[in-house]
């Protein structure tokens, strides 16, 4: 048994824990694969922003995923740091390999308890997933003082059978039951219903925490979680921006932005220092290449945005007329420095503090020599150009195997339209140039020329990041290939040079992909 510290089994009724899956279940959605150093960036600031639980990934699914969670074990001091596992003692045996050097591990382990899952997912009988629960939970607890189980797709489980389940997890060693509706098939109503119903009929389960872990297929995660914290559960499973498989989860700024604006019918608190949470979304979305839409709540553009002249009217008179919640208290602020060519390094160091990024000397020096070339081609350097430009410098890496180093482009009414294209590929320099049906078209044959590959191009996006023929483009990428989907960003005034760095985002991603195996198909229905 291990000596670490000891789960929060009994929080105060008003304190809700925050358990973050952005690493694990937000890393499921097709395309949002991340790196290592980018799931320790998000795990360090999911801990600086005070998140309870960070459920790192699923140790079992790939050495990629092994390597990340004993990585983020081993850094992050503050949060309880957790392993997802299946039903089985090798899952839950890797899982606590890579959790050993957490100061407070958790192991999260899980089996289908619907009759849908039983019989098509897992052959089994009610009584042998009764018995593989005690098996497993059992095992798992006589490694880690800290258990989480979850009954998947208990929102379409039949009651009686879940209380069954849960009991034999509860007197198993289980410290926390989740409670996920898998697919998005509840409603607030039913969640809480559902929560109290367990409260009641559940024996021992008033010395767990009770969590919910709400997917958002109906539009009503946010709204299901909220109402289970209302019914008794004081652990949210969520994530940034909502990111997850299908229409995703949760999300964590929603949740906590709800539980903090509406305490007069809420009275719970969370741990977040809600004024990291735009630093938090935009990192996540630069990083997974998942875009944040200008209208989600809390995080997107124009939330904090009026054209109506009745609402800009009553904003400039009194911001409560059409505002609930204050820009800065998700860390929105406004400054009045304007960034040009002639801003020096403290300037541009206080104005990245403004827009919420806090960058170490290496990373500050080079979005700083970024930040110069761009002055150079553009009169005005707005926040958005910023944010752009270090969103950019994040989903490119110094250890990338495939590096932009010269392109130029032919382009116009008359054809051949051409790209002549240098990349580096592992350290060596190779050069081609195509013709396409335009400059962009025959920049990826080049792409594809040097770099052999059959993933097919499934989304080319490009959004002006400002206003103005000078504006910076940021380019969405997403290819597929053999079932794995990835998406790079980039973000230039060139919007070919943009198009070309993000392929090649996405093919490096791609790269890692291919190293990452999955043992079984059931791992992507984690939840």
């Amino acid at each position: 048994m291990t000596d670490a510290v000891t789960s929060e089994a009994a929080p105060k009724r008003d304190r809700v824990l925050i358990f973050d899956t952005t690493l694990r279940d937000g890393e499921q959605s097709p395309g949002a694969s991340m790196t290592l150093d980018e799931k320790l960036r998000i795990a360090q600031l999911l801990e600086e922003m005070g998140v309870d639980i960070i459920e790192a990934g699923f140790p079992i699914a790939s050495d990629g995923d092994f390597e990340a969670v004993k990585t983020i074990a081993e850094a992050c001091r503050k949060a309880r740091i957790c392993g997802l596992a299946r039903a089985s003692k090798k899952d839950i045996d890797r899982a606590w390999e890579a959790l050993q050097g957490a100061a407070a591990p958790r192991i999260h382990t899980f089996i289908g308890t619907s009759p849908l899952h039983r019989e098509h997912q897992l052959a089994m009988s009610p009584e042998q997933v009764l018995a593989k629960i005690d098996e497993t939970v059992r095992h798992a607890r006589a490694l880690c003082d800290d258990v989480q189980w979850s009954p998947m797709d208990a929102t379409r489980t039949e009651f009686d059978y879940l209380v069954e389940t849960i009991d034999t997890a509860i007197a198993a060693g289980a410290r926390t039951i989740n409670i996920p509706d898998t697919v998005g098939y509840t409603a607030p109503g039913e969640s809480a219903s559902l929560i109290r119903r367990l409260r009641e009929r559940c024996a021992g389960i008033e010395a767990c925490v009770i969590s919910t872990h709400c997917h958002n297929d109906l539009g009503m995660a946010t709204a299901n979680a909220l109402a289970a914290v209302e019914a008794g559960a004081r652990q949210v499973e969520c994530t940034i921006n909502g990111l997850g498989e299908r229409a995703g989860n949760a999300a964590l700024e929603e949740v906590v932005m709800a539980l903090k604006v509406r305490r007069d019918i809420m009275p719970f608190e969370t741990g977040v220092d809600t004024r990291k949470i735009m630093q938090a979304s935009r990192l996540v979305a630069a990083v997974s290449g998942f875009p944040v839409q200008y209208n989600k709540a809390i995080v997107g553009k124009n939330a904090f945005a009026h054209e109506s002249g009745i609402h800009q009217d009553g904003v400039l008179k009194n911001a409560e007329t059409f505002e609930i919640m204050r820009p800065e208290d998700v860390g929105l602020t406004e400054s009045n420095l304007v960034m040009g060519k002639h801003s020096g390094r403290h300037a541009f160091r206080e104005k990245l503090r403004d827009l919420g990024y806090e960058l170490g000397d290496n990373a500050f020096e080079d979005a700083f020599l970024r930040f110069k070339a761009l002055a150079d081609r553009k009169k005005e350097v707005f926040d958005d150009d910023l944010r752009a430009l270090v969103d950019d410098a994040t989903t490119s890496q110094a250890n990338d195997r495939i590096q932009v180093k010269f392109l130029r482009v032919i382009c116009g009414t008359q054809a051949p339209q051409s790209a002549d294209l240098i990349l580096e590929i592992d350290g060596e320099e190779r050069r081609n140039t195509s013709d396409g049906d335009g400059p962009v078209d025959a920049a990826f044959r080049a792409i594809k020329a040097l770099v052999p590959h059959e993933a097919a191009l499934k989304l080319y996006q490009v959004h002006a990041v400002t206003d103005g023929t000078d504006a910076q483009a940021t380019v969405s990428v997403r290819l597929e290939e053999g079932g794995k989907i990835v998406t790079g960003q980039a973000a230039d005034t060139d919007t070919i040079v943009a198009s070309t760095r993000a392929y090649v985002n996405a093919l490096n991603k791609l790269l890692v992909r291919r190293e990452k195996s999955a043992p079984a198909s059931e791992i992507s229905a984690a939840q």
